[in-house]
């Protein structure tokens, strides 16, 4: 088990793939508020 083995998360950061041990980090939701209605 180390850099050469694709079921790790070391492996697959070498590989640069993505599965169960090492999941894909999902986008950040958007927290801004530049959108909001201002009251005139």
């Amino acid at each position: 088990m180390g850099k050469g083995d694709k079921k790790t998360a070391k492996g697959k950061r070498n590989l640069g793939s993505h599965g169960n041990s090492r999941p894909k980090k999902k986008p950040a939701a958007n927290t801004s508020s530049t959108k909001e209605n201002k009251p005139s």
